[in-house]
């Protein structure tokens, strides 16, 4: 008897939110596991969208400055 409510308490304690993260981790894809639900949420998509363009308009212009494209 005590057996089964130590068991039920235990499920309790686990919070069903962790659970996928726990299973990424024990299969080491939690970085696949974060981009995923980065891209999920929009404010995410919109974050990721807007560094990379800004990391792609800081390397062309290091390029442009220090005369490795010639315009």
């Amino acid at each position: 008897m005590t057996e089964d409510k130590n068991t039920q308490s235990d499920d309790q304690q686990n919070w069903s939110g962790l659970s996928e993260i726990d299973k990424a981790l024990s299969e080491n894809r939690l970085t696949a596991y974060t981009w995923k639900k980065t891209w999920a949420d929009p404010w995410g998509r919109f974050g990721l969208i807007s560094f990379f363009i800004a990391f792609l308009a800081f390397a062309i212009f290091v390029a442009i400055y220090d005369g490795l494209i010639q315009i």
